[in-house]
């Protein structure tokens, strides 16, 4: 008799890490904020309340969406993390953070969800934004310079981030390709 039972049902296929999310309550706070603050803002004239509650609370959504995704879902999602710190001189200086490789493996998934969003999120403000032009609607029309800006930064974050990455990884195959090569050429006697 085997010491472990089987995770799967007789006949079922397989569970792969592929066919599910690795972090499914991550993925769920970066959808969750993203909609409620795109819901709340479409239709915030059906709730009756003053522009002042609108704001604080579609302002509050971006807010936690950016934090979620800067800190959390990025991280868990892609295995990446971003952040921008003043210098001395009072320059910006971008701080990259990425998975060494072999830690972990992202799931495709997750990445997939990560970064359709996180390109998806700015267009659909900079539509909406379209809308408040056209209807006028100009004191809402802030909220969505706010929701662009935090998203975008976002975007320009990560975009950096995974860029550094791939050259970081570039440059450790490179080495261990030089070296190999070397070792090859100048090892044999």
């Amino acid at each position: 008799m085997p010491d472990t039972l089987p995770t799967t049902a007789p006949g079922a296929p397989a569970a792969s890490s592929e066919q599910a999310y690795a972090h499914p309550v991550a993925a769920f706070f970066l959808m969750f904020f993203k909609a409620a603050a795109v819901f709340i803002y479409i239709f915030c004239g059906w709730f009756g309340t003053d522009f002042v509650i609108n704001f604080c609370v579609i302002t509050f959504l971006l807010v936690c969406d950016f934090w979620t995704v800067k800190n959390v879902s990025g991280r868990l999602m892609v295995g990446l993390r971003w952040w921008n710190e003043v210098s001395e001189s009072g320059g910006s200086d971008w701080k990259f953070e990425s998975l060494e490789e072999g830690q972990r493996a992202v799931n495709k998934k997750d990445s997939f969800v990560f970064w359709t969003l996180l390109y998806a999120t700015p267009a659909v403000w900079c539509v909406l934004g379209l809308v408040a032009i056209l209807k006028l609607n100009i004191d809402y029309l802030l909220l969505v310079i706010i929701a662009v800006l935090l998203s975008a930064a976002n975007l320009m974050g990560y975009i950096k981030c995974s860029k550094a990455a791939q050259s970081q990884i570039k440059g450790k195959f490179n080495s261990l390709f030089a070296s190999g090569l070397k070792a090859y050429m100048f090892g044999r006697s």
